[in-house]
């Protein structure tokens, strides 16, 4: 596949999934729990089967992660990684900024990354060479002249545990802490892309969770990376930073090197 091909593959993804998760939005479907505890609705899954349809119909050889339902195997090299609906806590409570993840993998790095929110009908997308676009048109990110004046995004402090929070707060510390975002899963990264979100910083992502991000953030002009600075590919840990300037990577990375 050539990439004009592969963003259209991924637009057609997308479309599906959203026609399947509108439906349901602040309805009243039932809601079950994972063997994580995490919550899982029907259009969860409506959304990923209709998106693994198409692409058992159009990309055969290739592997598919998904949230719901696991790991096809494929001999291509090229694995698509879907998140349903990424923040399906804020889809539970009615708030418009969960999103669709769609993601291609070649030989375990991302190379194009989509984030769709549905009910706004806000997309993202990015792949490697491009400018990442929202709604078709260019976006870049911010520049960040220090650290103190960053905001800084989060989906929110439980997602953290003791030792993780320590170094969270010792980077929240130096930045512009009283616009601190909670909140927002997958929708900041997008934000952050459009500029106007400078830092975003977790821990305990899944694959699923951040492979479509990198395309989207790096096409923007910023970086993400672990929390010590290195790439992420599909062994990553989930430990995540995305930084909207690149000039402060290092300046986050001593940020969360916190002693305690």
């Amino acid at each position: 596949m050539k990439i004009e091909q592969e963003l259209a593959l991924a637009m057609r993804l997308a479309d599906a999934a959203g026609d399947a998760i509108r439906p349901h939005f602040r309805s009243l479907a039932d809601t079950e729990r994972k063997a994580d505890a995490s919550p899982v609705t029907v259009a969860d899954r409506a959304a990923e089967e209709a998106m693994r349809r198409i692409l058992r119909a159009e990309a055969p050889r290739d592997g598919i992660i998904g949230e719901e339902f696991g790991t096809e195997e494929g001999n291509s090299g090229r694995t698509w990684v879907l998140d349903p609906i990424d923040g399906t806590v804020s889809f539970i409570g009615g708030r418009p900024i969960f999103g669709t993840l769609i993601a291609l993998l070649v030989d375990g790095w991302p190379v194009l990354g989509l984030i769709d929110q549905p009910i706004l009908r806000e997309r993202w997308v990015g792949a490697s060479g491009l400018p990442t676009t929202f709604n078709g048109q260019p976006v870049r990110t911010r520049a960040c002249p220090t650290l103190a004046q960053a905001m800084l995004a989060t989906t929110g402090p439980h997602y953290f545990d003791d030792h993780q929070g320590q170094h969270f707060m010792a980077l929240a510390a130096r930045t512009d802490h009283r616009r601190m975002m909670m909140g927002g899963d997958c929708y900041n990264y997008g934000l952050l892309a459009s500029g106007q979100i400078d830092v975003v910083c977790e821990a305990g992502l899944k694959l699923h969770d951040w492979a479509a991000l990198v395309p989207v953030v790096e096409g923007a002009g910023g970086t993400m990376c672990d929390w010590n600075g290195d790439p992420l590919h599909a062994g990553s840990d989930g430990h995540v930073i995305a930084l909207g300037d690149p000039a402060r990577l290092e300046d986050v990375i001593e940020g969360l090197a916190c002693d305690h």
